[in-house]
């Protein structure tokens, strides 16, 4: 079939990749020029595994392709993505210029019968929205779609080419019938497509991140709360989690969720509430909440240093909001960091991949260092904020022979407490009694 993907952002080149890798032929288009030249060109413009090898695999197959023109990628699409941005508004709701801008130009430039697909996170009554702003100027038939995405940062290429489920929200046997085939290749395990209408689709990926959040903010405050009892979170994690009515992921309690979606999309379902006169108890607690975890370990930073951080020097393993990308949006990393430098802290820093995006926020407020060992050096201590795979086995020797005290505030508890009694370290980590402190 033949693809067009409007915006390459994450999840637009994800998808125009993916598609491309089952025979498809996408073009993909960006107004950011000199980002189209570089994709081109076979440079991939975000970091994510695995998206490299499809990337430059189909642009040597021709079927994946880069341009500037909203008229060429309209004209060769059958099935054009809407994969823009829907930044947060000022209220909290999604900001649909992009989408709704588009689409005004797609009304005015299609001349044959298109399926328009919002791939892009969007409210409850977007599609109807997108298809009366085409309407307005078409002159041939078209429908338009709910597509959500459920896409993990780090993970994005499996949950494409192997869904758990694909949902498509749409009230045209036409438009169905094409996404069906489209989607086929993706579904031969057996794995679900669900077709809904298109507001229930819509509102499917908001309560499914507004979920997933709740979960996280919840086992937070589990972990809060063992800290005063003198319980263990992991212990309680174990228990939790092998409820098959519960389910073992998003139990682990740390320093609160980021990213571009679970922020953005709980407070946009909230804001869509509170337009229709509805409240959300559970969403307002989640993002207080949230917005206090990011930064529970600062007093206990404090504390250690005597209430006096003026001059410290603090190393920073992990600056990406989680594992695997380099996406720094909402990371409670920049809540830790700014509170620190408040302090009159100065951070040392590491990430295997985010680094030039937090220098783009930072500047020279912050020392980046070429390694995670290097960022230890004449330090005061050490603070996890991101769960790299390489911070998991460290050489605890040469921590020690670094880092001025052997001291770690473990914002994702990454490491087992009696190995860091054992040890030697002041051990301080989310829900788990601190050692040595």
């Amino acid at each position: 079939m033949k693809i067009s993907v409007i915006g390459t952002g994450y999840v637009g080149l994800v998808t125009g990749t993916c598609l491309a890798e089952t025979g498809n032929e996408v073009i993909c288009v960006d107004i950011d020029k000199a980002k189209v030249e570089k994709m081109r060109n076979g440079q991939v413009p975000i970091y994510e595994p695995h998206l490299d090898v499809l990337f430059d695999r189909n642009i040597k197959a021709n079927r994946l392709k880069f341009t500037t023109s909203l008229d060429e990628g309209l004209e060769h699409g059958e099935i054009i993505f809407l994969a823009l941005p829907t930044p947060e508004d000022e209220d909290g709701s999604a900001d649909l210029s992009y989408v709704l801008n588009v689409s005004e130009e797609i009304g005015k430039k299609i001349k044959k019968y298109k399926v328009i697909v919002d791939k892009s996170t969007v409210p409850v009554g977007t599609s109807e929205k997108v298809y009366n702003v085409i309407a307005k100027n078409a002159s041939c038939e078209f429908d338009v779609v709910s597509n959500p995405e459920f896409l993990r940062e780090g993970f994005a290429v499996d949950d494409f080419m192997k869904p758990e489920r694909i949902v498509v929200g749409s009230s045209s046997e036409r438009a169905t019938a094409m996404m069906k085939k489209l989607y086929g290749p993706f579904v031969r395990s057996g794995n679900p497509i669900i077709i809904m209408d298109e507001k229930s689709a819509e509102l499917t990926k908001y309560a499914a991140n507004s979920f997933l959040a709740t979960k996280i903010t919840f086992m937070n405050e589990i972990a809060n709360y063992c800290e005063k009892v003198g319980a263990d979170v992991d212990m309680v994690r174990a228990g939790m989690g092998t409820d098959s009515r519960i389910g073992k992921r998003f139990l682990f309690p740390g320093i609160g969720y980021g990213g571009s979606c679970f922020p953005k999309d709980v407070k946009a379902l909230q804001k869509a509430g509170k337009d229709e006169n509805y409240d959300f108890k559970i969403l307002n607690s989640v993002i207080e909440i949230n917005a206090a975890q990011k930064t529970i370990l600062l007093p206990r930073i404090e504390s250690y240093f005597n209430n006096n951080l003026n001059g410290k020097t603090i190393a920073v393993w992990g600056l990406a909001f989680k594992p695997e990308t380099d996406d720094i949006r909402e990371a409670p990393s920049i809540d830790m960091m700014n509170a620190l430098l408040k302090k009159g802290a100065k951070l040392q820093v590491f990430d295997p991949e985010a680094m030039p995006n937090i220098e783009k926020t930072f500047g020279d407020k912050l020392n980046y260092s070429e390694s995670m060992y290097a960022a230890l050096e004449g330090a005061d201590a050490l603070l996890i904020c991101t769960e790299w795979s390489i911070f998991r086995t460290p050489d605890y020797d040469k921590l020690k022979q670094l880092i001025k005290n052997p001291v770690v505030f473990d914002g994702r508890n990454l490491y087992n407490i009696q190995d860091m009694e054992t040890e030697g370290f002041t051990y301080v980590s989310i829900g788990r009694k601190a050692v040595n402190l």
